[in-house]
């Protein structure tokens, strides 16, 4: 979903996303929480391959996103970690496109940060039952967010993409459900194998 090509969006927008990416980085860079990085590795990894599988839906296309899970563990670290994997996916797949790439992170890095802030202090006193929850509502939450963004986006760049729009926006509710369930079963599975993946020093900074 996060995947909007170049050629779609106003100037204006690009531009407006490339600055805002860019500053999302730099802030991120210095609150980097270098014990992270192996999880931010393989959630990226996980990221990037979610999206062998990946729907084209009118101007954009749509796929597992992972942004919430990324968010309630990785808290800053999950923006460079998205900003690879989306260039990955572009050089690989053609997947959004160059002048896209700071719109396409800054619709997925904006509702990651947003469910690590909201949601990982809510880990440490979270059972098994809570981390599943905790995990469905980053999933969902993580997808809404970055729908609402992209819609958003497109919107502001011409009102003749509304139709498509409002498609999108109907096809993020089942796929908001999805996530929502993956990333609650992810989530709770990790805090029992491996708890320091979830729980760690140094995870509490979102």
């Amino acid at each position: 979903m996060a995947h909007v090509p170049d050629g779609v969006l106003s100037t204006p927008v690009l531009v407006g996303g490339a600055l805002g990416s860019l500053a999302l980085l730099t802030l991120s860079l210095r609150r980097l929480d270098y014990g992270h990085l192996p999880h931010a590795a393989v959630l990226s990894a996980a990221f990037f391959v979610s999206s062998l599988i990946s729907v084209p839906l009118g101007p954009s296309s749509v796929h597992l996103l992972l942004n919430g899970l990324m968010g309630v563990m990785l808290g800053w670290t999950a923006v460079p970690a998205l900003l690879v994997a989306l260039c990955l996916q572009l050089v690989f797949f053609g997947h959004g496109g160059l002048a896209a790439l700071g719109v396409n992170t800054l619709n997925m890095a904006i509702p990651a940060l947003l469910c690590g802030l909201a949601l990982r202090p809510r880990l440490a006193r979270a059972g098994p039952g809570g981390m599943f929850r905790i995990g469905a509502a980053a999933g969902g939450i993580g997808v809404l967010l970055t729908g609402l963004l992209v819609v958003l986006s497109l919107v502001l760049s011409d009102r003749a993409f509304l139709p498509a729009a409002q498609v999108l926006a109907v096809s993020v509710l089942p796929l908001a459900l999805v996530e929502a369930l993956i990333t609650g079963t992810v989530l709770s599975f990790l805090a029992r194998v491996d708890p320091g993946s979830v729980l760690g020093e140094g995870a509490g900074r979102a």
